[in-house]
């Protein structure tokens, strides 16, 4: 994963963010640095995604206090695609609790790409974590509602709770991505012949391809990931979405699987739990502190965002969000009030 960001000093992950007008400058900067970047191609195996403008490019940053700071094409929508497994996720351990979705989705990385099928029989039948898409379509199956309308509106207030606003479907990409889904169709398949699935899987698979097409910007990556940074109070609006636990336990899978088979690599360049889109979104969380949501189409080999990457790994350095990234302090017995 190439993230280089030059000569800019790592700051220590402890203490505060700075002050407004710094952060405000920082993101500003981000965008300026980045802009030029050519790198990438625009998705393309969902056809509609592939009339993205590859110029498109903004960052956010949205702190716990609830300020907001964006440069760049901050208004432009796209479809949140599986950053979506994240907040579904935190949704559905919100309604079943820690236990019982670790026993049925899991937490381990697979080692192997998004879609494989040979991890789901590698492991029993068993999704292994909801980042990839046999755990997020199984984490789909298991949102509260009786019927697919009443899961579907489960999904959209939540999200929606998590955005500060009303979200709504792409209908465009629900349609192609509706045509061009058979992979998905024969995972739930799988899934329901080891009884990992109990409602009909081609519903759950209609549903889940409704959520991954719902329309975000890069400002409401940036609130979503700030409320999940915030023990689960959306910062914007106040409201509460899910608890400080379910917070805690999403944050953890996302450091672990939201860079899919390249985790390891976005942890030690990045050194914060993330999640990206095929659509050219990306989320990236730094716990008690902010979100950063960043919107750039050209994506790398593994499907992330290659602006967004820097802009992030920019933001992860000057900021102090690097969560490993600490700093030496002065033994206790050397203090000056030392008795």
């Amino acid at each position: 994963m190439d993230v280089e960001v030059g000569d800019v000093a790592q700051q220590a992950y402890t203490g505060a963010l700075p002050q407004w007008s710094e952060v405000e400058s920082l993101v500003e900067a981000a965008h300026r640095r980045c802009k030029a970047e050519t790198a990438g191609v625009v998705a393309d195996y969902i056809p509609v995604l592939a009339e993205a403008d590859p110029d498109w490019f903004a960052v956010c940053v949205a702190e716990a206090d609830g300020s907001v700071h964006t440069a760049g094409d901050i208004d432009v929508e796209f479809s949140i695609q599986s950053i979506s497994k994240a907040f579904v996720y935190a949704l559905v351990c919100e309604a079943h609790g820690h236990d019982v979705v670790a026993r049925r989705i899991g937490v381990n990385n697979t080692g192997l790409p998004f879609n494989s099928v040979i991890a789901i029989e590698l492991n029993d039948g068993h999704p292994m974590n909801p980042m990839v898409n046999a755990g997020a379509i199984a984490t789909t199956a298991l949102v509260p509602g009786d019927t697919r309308d009443e899961q579907w509106n489960s999904i959209v207030f939540g999200l929606s709770e998590f955005a500060g606003r009303t979200l709504e479907v792409d209908h465009a990409v629900y349609r192609s991505e509706s045509e061009t889904n058979q992979r998905n169709r024969a995972i739930a398949r799988l899934l329901e012949s080891y009884g990992r699935i109990d409602p009909d899987p081609l519903t759950v698979v209609d549903v889940y391809t409704r959520q991954c097409a719902l329309r975000v910007t890069a400002r409401d990556l940036a609130v979503m990931g700030a409320t999940l940074a915030h023990g689960g109070v959306n910062p914007v609006t106040g409201r509460r979405v899910v608890s400080a636990g379910v917070c805690r336990d999403t944050l953890a899978i996302l450091a672990a699987n939201g860079a899919y088979e390249r985790s390891g690599e976005w942890l030690f360049d990045i050194g914060l739990p993330g999640k990206s889109g095929v659509a050219g979104g990306l989320v990236t969380v730094a716990p008690g502190k902010a979100g950063i949501g960043t919107f750039s189409p050209p994506l790398d080999a593994a499907g992330n965002s290659v602006r967004g990457q820097r802009a992030t790994a920019y933001l992860s350095r000057v900021l102090g969000l690097n969560i490993f990234a600490s700093q030496a302090h002065t033994p206790f017995a050397q203090r000056k009030d030392h008795p």
